[in-house]
């Protein structure tokens, strides 16, 4: 079998845009003063989109009643925006799925595999997410005019790199030896995955020359440009967390509530995880980032072997990890 053929076992990826349909059905017969019926109310909830975004609703304690949604589809406001949505929709539809999941391949283990359903949909909240990872992996994009095509394709392949990331690298805190460890040193190598962020960027981008942010706004870019710029200071807020909790002042609890912080827009956690996958590709190669990622507590030792190079080879003083991070690996 050749390698297209290799990677197209591992790919299975389908836009099912269904529920955005719906609902745009329902628009255009309110904005024709139509009545919609009940049953054409069912065809939106019967949709697949639908049922699993309400099924991620109550994963997660939150209300989503069919009632509620009726009366967010009665919105005025969306039903002038109703053309804007229908043409973001189709240019959505159009995109290449397994492109964008082609691309995030690239920074993955030979024995990943992406299988997902992308579900483009209307709905009140504006966010966008990634559900059922374990057993039917779902991103969910919300339909957003401002989103330009370019912009759903980087999305999209930064969504599917988590995907693919869960079927061959296992999360860190359920390998047996992590479970003898002391508590402070479990909980700091947990934390480390959130690195993954910064790789995600890296894969979406398609490189560490590809400015990941190039197909966004202008103010996107100059924000990531901006805390990119300050590396050395975060790297160095992440290494006092994680000495925080090594040194037992910080529980889980406490422990989640600050790292969380660090994720922000795209905070600490994408950027200082972008950097240091950039240099680990850059100095060491990709086979050395993806074999660092897939098993996190090499990371640290990774990358400060890829900044001592980088120093050497290039007279910058780039920042690396402290000793006692460092012997998270040990």
């Amino acid at each position: 079998m050749g390698v297209a053929g290799q990677v197209d076992r591992r790919l299975d990826v389908k836009i099912k845009a269904e529920q955005a349909r719906a609902v745009l059905a329902i628009l255009d017969k309110r904005a024709a003063g139509k009545r919609v019926t009940e049953a054409e109310l069912r065809e939106v909830f019967a949709t697949e989109g639908y049922r699993r975004l309400k099924e991620r609703e109550a994963s997660l304690g939150r209300a989503f009643e069919d009632d509620a949604f009726r009366d967010f589809l009665s919105s005025n406001e969306l039903i002038g925006r109703r053309e804007e949505l229908r043409r973001t929709l189709r240019s959505w539809e159009t995109l290449d799925a397994r492109a964008a999941a082609q691309r995030s391949l690239a920074y993955l283990p030979e024995q990943a595999v992406i299988r997902a359903s992308i579900y483009p949909v209307i709905k009140p909240r504006d966010n966008s997410f990634v559900f059922d990872l374990k057993n039917d992996p779902a991103i969910f994009l919300y339909l957003d005019p401002a989103i330009t095509p370019e912009q759903f394709e980087n999305t999209l392949a930064h969504e599917l790199h988590h995907v693919g990331f869960g079927t061959a690298c296992p999360a860190p805190e359920t390998t047996a030896d992590l479970e003898k460890m002391p508590e402070g040193k479990r909980i700091a190598i947990g934390w480390l995955s959130a690195f993954g962020e910064g790789l995600a960027m890296l894969a979406a981008a398609g490189g560490p020359e590809v400015h990941p942010h190039l197909q966004s706004k202008a103010e996107d870019r100059t924000r990531w440009d901006r805390d990119v710029a300050n590396f050395d200071r975060d790297l160095r807020l992440i290494e006092a967390f994680l000495g925080e909790i090594l040194d037992g002042k910080l529980d889980e609890t406490a422990a989640r509530q600050r790292g969380l912080e660090f994720f922000g827009v795209q905070g600490p956690w994408y950027t200082v995880g972008w950097r240091m996958s950039a240099t680990i590709e850059k100095e060491l190669g990709r086979k050395r980032l993806i074999e660092a990622f897939c098993d996190t507590r090499s990371l640290i030792g990774t990358y400060n072997e890829a900044a001592l190079k980088h120093n050497s080879r290039t007279g910058d003083d780039l920042a690396s990890w402290s000793e006692k991070v460092a012997e998270l690996a040990n």
